[in-house]
């Protein structure tokens, strides 16, 4: 065990902890005042649900770093299979939030859990990229070999697609996207690949809508209409709006922790998409950029670990999840900025939710992982 934590790479942990304990810190301040006025419970509700997600992704932090990364590729074949399971029965039997059937439902009242399988898809598909690409590299001059593994994650993204989820689905499709440019394989399967994948979405386009179709529901059309969303702060410009006026009081400073005043029911749920303008509203921009560069951090050490790694899959792995934490992180704060459509997509560290807090610290036990391998390969 010892052995294992000396190739820990430390920097990155100590700067991930830190993001938590903050994120911690300011969903129980940007929380209180919804969990007690909305939904008539103990302000102290989401901050200690968060804090036993913290908990059950330490367990599993402590589980799954005494297996290899080969170890990790043998179970995501089966995990996949679990979740493309969950996928299908979602759209029969799942909860519906935030327009999109994503949700299983378990427990009742206060003690109720959701599980949102796309989420967790996210992180098995890197595992799965990685591990079928690292185990056939040496035979990818085939399209049946190289096309496989991108064909089972299209259609997990059209059963995503199907919820509907519009923003995790964009989000997963890219994760897949970006792996697969990544892997070498022939240059002409991979580019003759990338351009009918375009082609053929641009005349499926064309084609629904010359039928008079719309690709997206009304709902998500709305989404659209993203720019100057003061000018339709009774309508649907209400949140950006109100993000905008959360981040212009905090200025460099912040008016100080606990004392924001947009999470009183300005903000629907300040604690999960929009808790970024809580932050700065409360500690200030001085500390919005202190974390900005926290999370450049990250994807930088988990980069360097992924060019150190010795093998494709250890590269793979890395690769895949620092995409990944950085487009939650681009979608999320351009969403706030008003520079794109909200999407519901959670910030990294900071936003509440079991299912996306257990999927990063899983992706970032990964990440640790292939450091430690790393470090055993050079003994």
């Amino acid at each position: 065990m010892r052995r294992r934590f000396k190739y820990l790479d430390k920097p990155l942990l100590i700067v991930t902890v830190f993001l938590f304990i903050i994120g911690l810190v300011m969903i129980f301040s940007a929380s209180n005042v919804t969990a007690y006025m909305s939904h008539a419970v103990n302000p102290y509700y989401y901050f200690l649900r968060q804090a036993r997600f913290l908990g059950v992704g330490l367990v599993l932090f402590f589980i799954m770093i005494g297996f290899n990364t080969k170890t990790y590729g043998k179970m995501s074949n089966l995990l996949l299979v679990g979740n493309i399971a969950a996928l299908v029965i979602l759209l029969i039997y799942g909860s519906a939030k935030n327009n999109a059937v994503s949700w299983f439902e378990f427990g009742f009242g206060s003690s109720k859990v959701m599980i949102q399988p796309s989420e967790f898809v996210k992180v098995i598909s890197i595992v799965f990229l990685a591990d079928y690409y690292e185990n056939n590299k040496g035979k990818l001059n085939g399209w049946i070999k190289c096309l496989f593994p991108i064909g089972v994650c299209g259609g997990i993204a059209l059963l995503i697609a199907a919820q509907p989820d519009l923003g995790t689905m964009i989000i997963y499709s890219l994760i897949v996207f970006i792996i697969f440019v990544s892997i070498p394989m022939s240059k002409e399967i991979k580019y003759k690949t990338v351009f009918i994948g375009l082609a053929v979405a641009g005349l499926g386009a064309f084609a629904i809508l010359g039928m008079g179709k719309s690709l997206l529901r009304e709902t998500q059309m709305e989404r659209f209409n993203f720019k100057r969303p003061c000018d339709r702060i009774l309508e649907d410009g209400n949140q950006v709006c109100n993000c905008y006026i959360a981040i212009n009081n905090g200025g460099l400073t912040g008016v100080g922790l606990g004392n924001s005043t947009q999470k009183y029911l300005y903000l629907p749920e300040p604690y999960t998409d929009f808790i970024f303008a809580i932050i700065v509203e409360e500690l200030g921009v001085i500390m919005g950029i202190i974390i900005l560069l926290a999370y450049l951090y990250v994807i930088y050490r988990i980069l360097v670990i992924g060019r150190r790694s010795y093998t494709n899959r250890g590269a793979i792995l890395c690769y895949g999840v620092a995409f990944y934490i950085f487009l939650h992180i681009a979608v999320n704060l351009l969403g706030i900025m008003g520079l794109m459509p909200m999407t519901g997509v959670p910030l990294p560290f900071m936003s509440y939710g079991g299912s996306y807090t257990i999927c990063l610290v899983a992706a970032l036990t990964i990440v640790q992982r292939v450091s430690i391998d790393n470090g055993l390969h050079r003994e």
